[in-house]
């Protein structure tokens, strides 16, 4: 399996160029090293500026961007993923995602292309993000290239029992974005509980939890406080994982069907 650095430093909504490229460059030499971005966040030449100005050498970053669903014909996988390197001033990325199955997504068409990116060597590696069991297994069997990860929304409200378990089965790592519940883990009892037993916040708890689960977790923040909060989580023990595993409740999120490209 390859491996991914956990936690990572999620950007979605960090649009403020400035702040974007600082939150980066002090998670960087705060001890992070996985990125990620989009070409929907439109963050990217922020996010590169941020790896450029941070005292780590740019190889020791493992950096991640997404194509829009919009730009997922073959020819467009193509030129904005060369937009995309631009804007990050890198040659590749380590992790080229399809952002959604959804949009011009055709996997006969938009695959390929991905596969001669990898091949070019503009992408390390090649992920998918919001794809199910079924879509996964349809990915693989036309990419010639590994899918080495699968991004989805993760976390202690939304379990995804099915994701882990094929992940697990099929060496893909899951990814986790809205780990921490967009900031409202607090409203969670159990991660309430978990946390005062070894004095940390509801969040750090839930990333712990992602942690347990072998699930990287992509939190975003700004501000070292939350950088350094994300970056240091307790170790759970058995009970504690087994309290968060029971809770029998589920909220999602992020809303597929409301978004521009439906």
């Amino acid at each position: 399996m390859t491996e991914i650095p956990s936690p990572g430093l999620g950007t979605s909504g960090n649009d403020d160029h400035e702040q974007c490229a600082a939150t980066v460059e002090s998670a960087i030499e705060m001890g992070y090293r996985h990125v990620d971005t989009a070409q929907m966040y439109d963050n990217e030449a922020a996010v590169g500026e941020g790896i450029a100005r941070a005292d780590v050498d740019r190889e020791e970053v493992f950096l991640a961007t997404k194509v829009h669903p919009e730009n997922l014909a073959p020819e467009d996988v193509r030129r904005t993923v060369e937009e995309s390197l631009d804007r990050l001033g890198v040659d590749r990325v380590d992790l080229l995602y399809v952002h959604w199955p959804t949009g011009a997504y055709d996997p006969e068409t938009t695959l390929p292309a991905f596969d001669e990116l990898h091949d070019a060597g503009a992408t390390r590696h090649v992920a998918v993000s919001n794809f199910t069991p079924a879509l996964l297994d349809e990915a693989c069997e036309i990419l010639d290239a590994p899918v080495v990860a699968n991004q989805v929304e993760v976390h202690p409200l939304l379990q995804q029992d099915d994701l882990r378990a094929y992940a697990h089965e099929h060496d893909v790592t899951l990814v986790a974005y809205a780990p921490i519940l967009r900031g409202e883990a607090g409203d969670v009892p159990e991660l309430r509980e978990v946390a005062e037993k070894h004095d940390a916040t509801p969040s750090q708890v839930s990333l712990a939890w992602l942690h347990a689960k072998d699930v990287v977790p992509i939190p975003k923040a700004t501000g070292d406080g939350h950088l350094r909060e994300n970056f240091e989580t307790p170790d759970l023990d058995d009970e504690d994982v087994a309290t968060i595993d029971a809770i029998d409740r589920e909220r999602r999120l992020i809303d597929p069907d409301a978004a521009p490209w439906n």
